[in-house]
């Protein structure tokens, strides 16, 4: 452990405090806990699968200035399938601020498809390989019928790290994210997630993280899409509306992690409770 990641050890309780105080000065904002279930991929194991189980905490408000995006992941897998080695756990993270050029500026930055430009400060962190990514970048909201939302986000792709990870090619991400409600008869839907194209090239990895065996990985592009259909049960089941629901999550995946050897396609049963 190098240091980078004392969040492994961090209380649930303070992460969401932390949240919270955070959006006393929000405009809006919507907290929501996920409970996913599927046979997922192992990548670089040739084809193994584990049963997983995931419990999301996800966050994204509204401030004077743009928004906040943030999940955290806590994935739970068995040794089930051909994967085999032992249960686990990790915890894997994504936080996103975006700050609207036209709000800050006070000019109509609209064009086209476009009704604002935005500058992106992310960053992605996974506790289990001591790693940082950092994503700077450029967000394109755009203005498209029925959507609740919908985004273009371009962004570098920086790593940091010295742990199973000793050092990644710096790369880029392309993330087309989006929010779609619809009807059917009195039944309320939702169509969203995001589809996203990550290049990099290669990955020096520590097999045994004290510097013993080294191991230079050549990475593939990816392209993940995760949309989710989501049904909103709680209005049906007691008229409160925008709270409960449940649906499907889809998981492709081409290359996953970089792994030409492992393309993804899993359906997970899904849960999900907004407050």
């Amino acid at each position: 452990m190098t240091g980078l990641f004392h969040f492994r050890a961090m209380p649930l309780w303070l992460l969401l405090l932390s949240v919270a105080g955070s959006t006393q000065a929000a405009i809006w904002a919507n907290n929501e806990i996920h409970l996913q279930y599927g046979e997922l991929d192992v990548p670089f194991t040739g084809g193994a699968e584990r049963d997983t189980f995931i419990i999301t905490f996800q966050h994204a408000s509204g401030w004077k200035y743009g928004d906040n995006f943030f999940f955290i992941d806590h994935l739970n897998f068995s040794k089930s399938g051909d994967a085999g080695g032992e249960d686990g756990d990790e915890f894997y993270g994504e936080w996103y601020s975006n700050f609207s050029l036209g709000t800050i500026s006070g000019k109509n930055l609209k064009f086209g498809p476009v009704k604002d430009i935005g500058l992106i400060a992310g960053f992605n962190f996974a506790p289990a390989v001591d790693s940082l990514w950092y994503l700077p970048g450029i967000r394109l909201a755009l203005d498209l019928p029925g959507f609740a939302f919908a985004n273009l986000d371009t962004t570098a792709y920086f790593h940091e790290g010295d742990g199973f990870i000793k050092d990644e090619d710096d790369g880029y991400m392309v993330d087309f994210n989006w929010g779609y409600p619809f009807k059917i008869g009195s039944w309320n839907f939702s169509f969203e997630g995001h589809i996203e194209y990550i290049d990099r090239d290669g990955q020096t990895l520590d097999l045994f993280e004290d510097g013993s065996v080294i191991v230079d990985t050549e990475l593939d592009a990816w392209v993940l899409a995760q949309p989710q259909l989501r049904l909103d049960v709680g209005e049906q089941l007691y008229g409160t509306a925008n709270e409960l629901f449940i649906g499907i999550e889809y998981q492709y995946w081409n290359n996953k992690l970089g792994d030409s050897d492992t393309d993804e396609s899993a359906v997970q049963a899904l849960l999900v409770w907004r407050f």
